[in-house]
């Protein structure tokens, strides 16, 4: 039974009216970005401030320093990113890494290209200072991320 479906080509199967469309929403772009700069060593996301906490814009979703932007007609995404980093790293050389990282982690899980990896770095900071805020990032992080996994369980 199953062998007649194994030659038939998708040419076969579309018309030329077909549209397949995929949404992806910012928090995912969010969330991968997220994953793959907590693999990157010295560096960190700008903190967000007081107000900010007391406002509730914490969370996955207002991720401060990550932004993105999508072109749903040419299937691509532009990532910026505002990002703090540790005093005695080589800034063209870790801008590279950050690039090559975020690129190809959002093609290989969404499919889309990337049209830009845009990199703001804010502050030179101490290593005491930055292993402070990663250790905070991260806590906030994990939160987010088991109130997003928490969040789509419910939905199924």
């Amino acid at each position: 039974m199953h062998d007649n479906f194994k030659k038939v080509e998708m040419s076969e199967i579309l018309n030329q009216e077909t549209v397949f469309l995929r949404d992806i929403e910012t928090r995912v772009f969010q969330a991968i970005t997220l994953k793959c700069l907590s693999q990157i060593d010295g560096i960190a996301l700008i903190e967000g401030s007081f107000i900010d906490h007391l406002l509730g814009r914490e969370g996955i979703e207002r991720n401060k320093g990550i932004y993105i932007e999508q072109d749903n007609k040419n299937s691509m995404v532009s990532v910026k990113l505002e990002l703090n980093v540790g005093y005695g790293i080589s800034i063209p050389e870790k801008a590279q890494e950050i690039q090559s990282k975020v690129l190809l982690d959002i093609q290989k899980y969404t499919g889309l290209g990337v049209s830009c990896v845009h990199l703001i770095f804010k502050s030179l900071l101490p290593d005491e200072d930055l292993e402070k805020i990663l250790s905070k990032q991260m806590d906030q992080a994990s939160d987010a991320s088991n109130e997003f996994f928490n969040e789509f369980s419910e939905e199924f």
